[in-house]
């Protein structure tokens, strides 16, 4: 007898232990946070609890060169997650959008997807004990009518929903179709995270 696995789906991680550049990027998220007022105030307008620069800002690259060092950085990061999914894409991902959170305790992002896109992802600058997971959803999910529930020792890859704890320096990359949301967390100070989109 024989059990083969189908339709994997990847989730990239890697550690990005460049200290240095992680401060620069958390004085930069915290700056932007305070002089963003049109980002704080779609923020408040959509009930985020915090700050993003989703809707505010597309070229922190040009803006600070913090964000054009991590730019180039994501590029080799995508470049071999592309090469693991055996995308055929005859050059390397282009990055197409980029913008952070500053996400206050308690906070959450609902459940959502990143269309357009090819590949996305979250840096964790800052992630203090007790920030929020990022939690994954099978996306086989809707056509599970009746599926029984899996057991408590369930190997991670026949879970339905897969939880990633944030820490500084964690850079996680799936494909931009998978569903996620970010669960409210019990920690007392802020998460600084940055995501992004490969087109």
């Amino acid at each position: 007898m024989a059990v083969r696995t189908l339709f994997a789906t990847r989730l990239y991680q890697a550690m990005i232990g460049q200290d240095d550049l992680l401060g620069e990027l958390a004085h930069s998220i915290r700056t932007l946070a305070m002089d963003d007022e049109a980002g704080r105030r779609w923020s408040r307008d959509k009930g985020y609890r915090g700050y993003t620069s989703y809707a505010s800002l597309n070229d922190l690259p040009r803006r600070d060169p913090a964000f054009d060092d991590l730019r180039k950085l994501l590029v080799r990061h995508a470049a071999g997650f592309a090469a693991d999914l055996a995308f055929d894409l005859g050059r390397k991902p282009k990055l197409d959008s980029l913008w952070v959170n500053l996400l206050q305790p308690g906070g959450h992002h609902a459940g959502h997807i990143h269309p357009h896109s090819i590949l996305s992802g979250t840096l964790y600058v800052e992630a203090p004990k007790g920030s929020g997971v990022i939690r994954f959803e099978d996306p086989r999910l809707p056509q599970m009518m009746a599926a029984p529930v899996r057991g408590d020792d369930a190997p991670e890859d026949l879970c339905p929903f897969v939880t990633v704890d944030p820490e500084p320096g964690l850079l996680l990359m799936w494909e931009s179709w998978l569903r996620h949301e970010v669960l409210p967390g019990k920690g007392k100070a802020d998460r600084l995270s940055i995501s992004f989109n490969f087109a």
